[in-house]
């Protein structure tokens, strides 16, 4: 110590300066220990100041640091809780529990929070609960069968000889074996979304991870679930919910599956033949066929790659050909495939450098109907509307919309080609829009060919294609009046009826091809019960012909070959509309309620407006010698291995409608309307043929029905606006020109060619021979024929006020020789005499009525429909 200090002296026995004091708290020190005391050093010590002798033992047990540190804190064994007070609990020993919570000694929220070891003994806890209940269900499921739903595939059609026409249905799928997939291709799906398929046991908990890494930070998107779990879920579960247990059923199923439940192999086949890809492909062969036009073995890798970057969003790509913001995204994912391909030594870095993004394989064009392109869409809807038609109990579009049918249809894939040829060269060499819009627009063609001896559809052209947005079947759709064509149905009925030529009688007399009747322009009919026709107003109704050529009394014959009207609308009259009815509807003509016109004079001229198909059929029958069978379209169906035909398809019925006799008169009228009436055109067929042309009103339609022994073909042509029904004149139609248009021209030019190339290597067959029938009577004032040797029949007529002329008849040449240049190939383009327009009295073009009671005719008062 320092000399200046002063020394405090204490005397043995003295009281220290600090004891008379009262307790003093220790100053704080090191860890709460009081600093040693102060006192005097023993004389004689060395040194004077602080002493080191410790303190006295205290009376009680010291504290440790750790009890002296809680009591300053007010916590522990000391303060309050010493005594037993306070939120922490009574104080005494830690009480025996299993489990110490909430826990003991603590204090707020701290007695709430598990302690570590309670943490890792729940975790583990856990964990073996998990593993035990996943376990548990591992043992218990089973692997379900694969769902049909993901299976199912296209209606099948087959042609005649029983080759594949096309393939429809809800459904576009095809199922294709795992070896017709090449294996660059199952590469690049697994590259796309599974990279690890061919080592993984069904589920890879890192494909998991990482594709929630990449979606988290915005890399690329690759699925979370394998290939297995993708197969999984389109085909076995079927269910595409977002469900927490679907998702824990897809992943045990998928884990039972990868140990070897399915083969590697099994699994890709089903995975790849069950996804969808986008435009309506379902499984790869039906999107190779799609995007490319090929058939799934013909991919390459890297179309492949394109096709597997689908799966994801098959509904976006599959506009690619037409959207460039598509187009980028597309050829991202595409690269992204690519190089996956790289990283998995699937292909080289070299091989890689070659596809450059302007290689990236585009698609085609997305045609909605590609497997119903041309003619097909109508052979099918034709095939379909028959087996439903006719199936007991009915097939319905739900059936077929399910799948699985197989249907073996009549048509021949060489006719049927034929038909469309021929049509589409007649079309474009004499129709042409853009240079004629005001003519040649909206031109429309329908045309069906059946084969006589059975009422088969060969084949048919219902328009330019559903593909190309024409949807309904010119063929087979009711709409467009028949014309003269109707004449053939008004002639058999009178030969097998007869005819009521006194008026107010009910005697019939026969009729004949040699009958004859007036067959001037603008007469009056009369009914049966001797009644004028009348129109609407009142007025006397006029029939028109378009032919003028021929007045006075003239054969059914000749009236059949030069389409002239008013000798058929009075035997029409004569015979009875009940009767001519029943005879179309025998026919089949009757099949659709409305393609029967009513009880009007233009009824027996063609105002009704059966399909082709129907038209057809009726001088298939004729061809047939007088028996009716059914038209079909199909000859088999078979569902799912099972033969329907039999029990549920229903034969095509077979009737005799009319006698032999009768069909074979008929076929003799006809076969003279090709050597020398209005379809002359038709002779460069180059064997016996026989047919009918019809033109109607204001040449709204124009008609050519022609047959040989062995094809019978009907072809319509109009004019109509899809987006404002209604029949457009075809005056000018083809030439631009204020021409007619007559049955005899183009449709009897599609006619020709088509039939040509059908019957090309088939025999030449003649007609059966005409009957020889008695002598038939004439209409009221017609004169009696008298026979010559030379079989020439002359008739001369002698209206009221005009001098007779004279007609005369033969089989080698039955026209009037006033009409020779107006005959033949160029004769059918004859312009109208000017007179042939006049109208009656009352000036107006009006509707014939029946008996003054007001039916109109949709031909109008002075129609021709001839």
């Amino acid at each position: 110590m320092s000399e200046h200090r002063r020394k405090q002296q204490s005397t043995p026995g003295s009281t220290p300066p600090g004891a008379r004091r009262g307790p003093q708290q220790a100053p704080p020190g090191r860890q709460g220990t009081p600093p040693p005391r102060r006192t005097a050093a023993p004389q004689g010590s060395r040194s004077q100041g602080f002493s080191s002798e410790p303190r006295p033992a205290p009376s009680e047990p010291r504290p440790t640091r750790a009890e002296m540190r809680r009591s300053a804190q007010g916590k522990g064994g000391g303060g309050r809780r010493a005594t037993g007070s306070g939120p922490a609990g009574p104080a005494g020993p830690r009480p025996k529990r299993f489990l110490d919570y909430p826990r003991w000694g603590k204090n707020g929220v701290r007695r709430w929070i598990p302690s570590f070891k309670q943490i890792l003994s729940g975790a583990l806890i856990m964990f073996a609960a998990v593993v035990g209940f996943v376990g548990y269900a591992y043992a218990t499921t089973a692997v379900p069968k694969v769902n049909p739903s993901s299976e199912q595939q296209n209606n099948v059609f087959y042609w005649a000889d029983g080759t594949v026409m096309t393939k429809t249905g809800s459904v576009n799928r095809q199922i294709v074996h795992i070896q017709d997939v090449p294996k660059v291709v199952q590469e690049d799906f697994m590259a796309a979304e599974d990279e690890s398929f061919e080592t993984n046991s069904g589920i890879d908990p890192m494909s998991i991870l990482r594709a929630v890494k990449n979606m988290a930070t915005g890399g690329d998107i690759q699925s979370g679930s394998t290939i297995t779990q993708q197969w999984v879920k389109n085909s076995v579960l079927a269910n595409t919910q977002q469900t927490l247990s679907r998702k824990f059923k897809e992943i045990i199923i998928s884990a039972k599956i990868g140990r070897g439940y399915y083969s590697k192999p099994q699994v890709m086949e089903g995975y790849l033949n069950s996804n969808y890809y986008g435009r309506g492909a379902n499984g790869i062969e039906a999107a190779a066929q799609a995007y490319y036009g090929v058939h799934a073995s013909q991919l390459t890798l890297a179309q492949g790659a394109f096709i597997a970057a689908t799966v994801n969003q098959p509904s976006y790509y599959q506009d690619i050909s037409t959207d460039k913001g598509v187009q980028a995204a597309a050829l991202a994912r595409w690269n992204y495939v690519l190089n996956r391909m790289v990283a998995n030594n699937w292909m080289t870095a070299a091989d890689r450098a070659k596809l450059t993004p302007d290689k990236f394989p585009m698609p085609k064009p997305w045609i909605r109907n590609a497997t119903l392109t041309g003619q097909i869409g109508y052979l099918v809807d034709t095939a379909t509307n028959y087996v439903e038609q006719h199936s007991t109990p009915k097939v319905t579009d739900s059936d077929f919309a399910a799948g699985g049918f197989q249907v073996y249809t009549t048509f021949k894939k060489s006719d049927v080609t034929a038909l469309a040829a021929a049509v589409d060269k007649v079309t474009k060499e004499h129709i042409d829009p853009k240079k004629r819009p005001n003519y040649d627009s909206f031109f429309q063609t329908g045309a069906a060919s059946i084969d006589p001896g059975s009422g088969a559809i060969v084949s048919l052209y219902g328009g330019p294609g559903q593909d190309k947005g024409h949807d309904i079947n010119n063929a087979n759709s009711a709409g467009v009046p028949v014309g003269s064509t109707f004449k053939p149905v008004d002639m058999a009925t009178a030969l097998e009826k007869g005819a009521i030529l006194t008026p107010g009688s009910d005697v019939r007399s026969p009729i004949t091809p040699d009958s004859k009747f007036n067959g001037n322009n603008l007469i009056t009919i009369r009914n049966q019960a001797g009644q004028l026709l009348t129109n609407p107003n009142g007025s006397l109704f006029h029939q028109r012909n378009d032919n003028n050529n021929m007045p006075g009394f003239i054969t059914l014959r000749t009236a059949m070959n030069n389409s002239v009207n008013t000798p058929y609308v009075q035997l029409g009259e004569d015979v009875g509309y009940a009767n001519v009815k029943a005879m179309a509807v025998s026919l089949g003509l009757g099949f659709d309620p409305n393609a029967l016109s009513g009880d009007t004079a233009g009824f027996f001229i063609g105002t009704s407006t059966p399909s082709a198909i129907r038209m057809a059929n009726v001088y298939a029958t004729l061809d047939n010698g007088g028996t009716f069978h059914e038209p079909y379209s199909v000859t088999k169906v078979v569902r799912t291995g099972t033969d329907l035909t039999s029990p549920v398809l229903a034969k095509p019925t077979s009737t005799p409608v009319m006698s032999p006799s009768t069909a074979n008169t008929i076929n003799s009228m006809l076969q003279d309307v090709v050597k020398y009436g209005t379809a002359t055109a038709a002779q460069a067929i180059g064997r016996p043929a026989a047919g009918k042309t019809g033109t109607t009103d204001d040449y709204k339609s124009a008609w050519f029905i022609g047959y040989t022994p062995q094809l019978a073909t009907a072809v319509a042509m109009f004019r109509e606006d899809p987006k404002h029904p209604g029949m457009m004149s075809m005056v000018g139609t083809g030439t631009g020109q204020k021409t007619t248009f007559y049955g005899g021209a183009l449709p009897t030019e599609v006619w020709t060619d088509y039939m040509s190339d059908a019957l090309k290597g088939q025999s030449v067959m003649n007609f059966p021979p005409a009957p020889s029938l008695p002598k038939g009577a004439n209409e009221s004032g017609a004169p009696t024929p008298t026979p010559t040797p030379t079989n020439t029949v002359t008739a001369t007529t002698a209206p009221p006020t005009t001098a007779p002329p004279t007609a005369t008849s033969t089989p080698s040449n039955p026209f009037p020789t006033s009409t020779q240049s107006c005959l033949g190939v160029g004769g059918i383009f004859c312009p109208p005499d000017p007179s042939s327009t006049a109208t009656d009295t009352s000036g107006a073009s009006p509707t014939p009525s029946r008996s003054k009671k007001g039916q109109g005719s949709s031909s109008g008062g002075t129609g021709f429909l001839g």
